[in-house]
C-alpha cells in the first residue's frame, strides 16, 4: 500500500513535569480541558488517512492504556490492523535494567510488528507534542524533494533539538540547546524498509537512540530534509512550559489553529452531563469542559470534567485536572491541580506564571 503507517513512542522521559507524570507517563498528561497529549498527533494520522497505527510505551503506561483502550474514539478499532498497543517492556524479559535507552532499541523489540507493516511510509512521532498539521502535505514533500528522512521543525525557542538546515531545507546539522532557528518537534517520516536496515544496523552494534546515530551520525550520509510547520505547535518538556503553553488555547486565534475544523481533534468519549455555571459566580475567559459545578469566580483557567468549585471561590489562571474540588471561599492563583485534588475552605494558593505551583493526583489542602 502506497500510504503511511503510524508509530507513536510514549515513555518516560526526564522529570520535567514532575508531580504531573507521578502516575502516568508523558503522553497521557491531560491539555485543554478534554483531551490527552497523544490524542492530537493520534488525530492527525487518522485524518491524514492512516488506519494503522502502533503505540510503543514504556514506564507508567496504565493511564495511556486505559484512555486509548481499542482506538474505537479515533475510528481505529478493527479486527485486522487498526490500534495496536507495543508494551514495550513486555518482550524479551525487559532488555538491559528495564530503561528506555533509544527508540531504536524499542523498534527493535517490536521489530516482528515492523514487518508486517502494509504500508511503504512509516511517520515516527513522540506523544507529548500538541499540534494539527496536516500529515499528507508532509508525505507530499517527502516525494517532491526525495529525501530519505524528512523532519518536521518549527521556528521556535526552548530546549530541544535544532535542525540547522540550508536554503533547500535540507538539514546539514543537528544540534542540542540551540534555542534559535528550527525546533525538531520529534516527527519524521521515511520509507520502512530504510527504517528497518537503520533499526538492524545501529542496534546490532548496541546503538539505541534515533537522534545520536541516525539524525546527527547520518546527516551527511543520508538526505534529511526539514519540514517547516508554521502553525500553533507545544512540545511539553516542563511544568513552566506546559503551563505557558496551555495558557496560550485561551486566545482564540490559536484555538481554531489547533482545532481546526476540517482537521478534527478526537479525544475518549465524553459521558458528562452539562457544566452547571451558578449566575451568582463567573466565568471569564476560561475553557470548561463538560459536567462542571462552577459555584464560585473562574478566569483565565482550564477546567477538566467534573471540577467542582464552591460558593466564593476564586479560581485565577489555573489549570485543573478532573475531578478536583475548590472549597468555599478558597483562592487558587497560577496552581495545576491534579486529578482528585481537594482544596479546603477558605485555603489560599498562589504560584506565579514562571514557577506555576503544581498539586499531585488525589493531594489533600
Amino acid at each position: 500500500m502506497n500510504g503511511m503507517h503510524g508509530i507513536i513512542f510514549s515513555y518516560e522521559k526526564s522529570n520535567g513535569l514532575r508531580e504531573l507524570t507521578e502516575h502516568r507517563i508523558h503522553g497521557s498528561v491531560p491539555f485543554g480541558g478534554s483531551y490527552r497529549m497523544v490524542d492530537f498527533i493520534l488525530s492527525d494520522m487518522v485524518n491524514a488517512g492512516i488506519r494503522d497505527v502502533g503505540v510503543i510505551m514504556h514506564g507508567r503506561c496504565q493511564s495511556m492504556m486505559d484512555h486509548l483502550r481499542s482506538g474505537k474514539s479515533w475510528d481505529l478499532s478493527r479486527s485486522f490492523g487498526g490500534l495496536t498497543l507495543l508494551p514495550v517492556f513486555a518482550y524479551n524479559n525487559a532488555r538491559g535494567d528495564g530503561r528506555f535507552r533509544g527508540k531504536l532499541e524499542a523498534l527493535d523489540v517490536v521489530k516482528e510488528y515492523l514487518h508486517h507493516i502494509r504500508q511503504d511510509y512509516v511517520v515516527l512521532a513522540d506523544s507529548d507534542v500538541a499540534l494539527n498539521i496536516g500529515l499528507k502535505a508532509v508525505l507530499q514533500a517527502h516525494l517532491d524533494t526525495g529525501a530519505d528522512v524528512t523532519a518536521v521543525c518549527a521556528p521556535s525557542t526552548g530546549d530541544g533539538l535544532y535542525l540547522n538546515m540550508d536554503a533547500s531545507g535540507r538539514v546539514q546539522e543537528v544540534v542540542e540547546e540551540q534555542h534559535k532557528g528550527f525546533r525538531c518537534l520529534q516527527i519524521f517520516l521515511l520509507r520502512k524498509e530504510l527504517l528497518l536496515a537503520l533499526v538492524e544496523r545501529f542496534v546490532s552494534r548496541n546503538e539505541y537512540s534515533f537522534q545520536e546515530y541516525v539524525l546527527q551520525g547520518l546527516a551527511k550520509e543520508l538526505h534529511i530534509h526539514g519540514y517547516v510547520f508554521g502553525g500553533f505547535a507545544a512540545h511539553i518538556t516542563d511544568v513552566a512550559g506546559y503551563y505557558a503553553s496551555s495558557m496560550q488555547l485561551l486566545d482564540p486565534a490559536v484555538r481554531q489553529d489547533l482545532f481546526c475544523p476540517d482537521r478534527p481533534i478526537y479525544a475518549k468519549e465524553n459521558d458528562a452531563a452539562s457544566t452547571y455555571m451558578d449566575p451568582h459566580g463567573g466565568c471569564v475567559n476560561s475553557l470548561v469542559d463538560d459536567g462542571c459545578d462552577i459555584q464560585g469566580s473562574v478566569s483565565g483557567s482550564i477546567i477538566s470534567r467534573g471540577v467542582r468549585v464552591e460558593k466564593g471561590a476564586v479560581v485565577d489562571g489555573c489549570i485543573l485536572f478532573k475531578d478536583t474540588v475548590v472549597g468555599k471561599d478558597a483562592v487558587l492563583r497560577h496552581v495545576i491541580a491534579d486529578k482528585n485534588v481537594k482544596v479546603g475552605s477558605g485555603v489560599h494558593l498562589e504560584g506565579t506564571e514562571k514557577y506555576p505551583m503544581v498539586l499531585s493526583k488525589g493531594a489533600e489542602v
